[in-house]
């Protein structure tokens, strides 16, 4: 199993995902043509694609997923209130590309099992995915205002998580954004800060060589020095030391992480 963070921030977030006999996208939140540049840059072709895995409506995760998905006839998975939401901001899309992934189950493809779970966030029925396949383990967790015990459960001992690092507290609470937008981001239906993903990256870590990537950094709240730093920081207070047996990976806007094997 392989995978890319093609993109992730505020800006617009695609994961993908491969073994041997399949590929998948995990959202579309760029352009169609952004997505094929990016598709390019670590050699794959969007043709290919087995389907697209929608987290939720957020256009900084479905703006790019009708245009994809009519231009390459790629079936498209959500649950029934994510399609609910999605009905108006992605275009028509075919009913034969119309797929139900519903909340705490697994969907098996060849030897990769998917398995959706729920996170906190303001949307409809916002849910994140889990990759298995021969006692590998990938998690992505982002765009949640918290990390609970359930969604640890879930999460542990991954070998490698795509996790959110949004923002450091200071810059949010001293930034330009209203009062309204900085409570909505600190809220429990918000965005994980700095020193909380850490505190969570703790608790779900096994003793093995593991990658954590840092995403859905926010553009004015956080910068990628800073995140490594403060992530780093607090997992040492926690007697985990980076370098060890955890490698942190910064992910960025515009360019795609290295395909690697998980």
């Amino acid at each position: 199993m392989r995978f890319s963070v093609l993109a992730s921030g505020s800006s617009g977030n695609a994961i993908y995902i491969e073994n041997d006999q399949h590929s998948f996208l995990v959202d579309v939140g760029l352009s169609g043509r952004k997505m094929e540049e990016l598709f390019a840059s670590i050699g794959k072709k969007m043709s290919s694609l087995d389907g697209i895995l929608v987290t939720h409506e957020h256009s900084d995760h479905i703006k790019g997923i009708g245009i994809v998905a009519r231009k390459y006839n790629v079936p498209i998975y959500a649950n029934e209130k994510t399609w609910a939401a999605m009905d108006g901001l992605v275009g028509n899309i075919p009913a034969d590309q119309r797929f139900h992934f519903s909340m705490d189950t697994v969907k098996t493809f060849g030897s990769m099992d998917i398995e959706s779970f729920a996170v906190s966030h303001d949307a409809a029925d916002p849910m994140f995915y889990v990759f298995h396949e021969n006692g590998r383990k990938l998690a992505l967790i982002t765009d949640t205002g918290y990390v609970s015990d359930r969604m640890k459960g879930v999460i542990q001992a991954a070998d490698s998580f795509v996790f959110e690092s949004n923002h450091d507290v200071g810059m949010l609470q001293m930034g330009r954004y209203p009062w309204s937008v900085k409570r909505r981001i600190l809220s429990d239906v918000g965005h994980v800060s700095n020193e909380d993903a850490a505190v969570a990256m703790s608790e779900v870590m096994a003793e093995k060589p593991t990658r954590i990537y840092l995403s859905h950094l926010s553009k004015d709240n956080n910068m990628k020095d800073l995140a490594r730093m403060s992530v780093e920081q607090t997992l040492q207070t926690k007697g985990i030391i980076v370098g060890e047996y955890v490698d942190l990976i910064d992910t960025d806007a515009n360019v795609p992480t290295p395909l690697v094997t998980v």
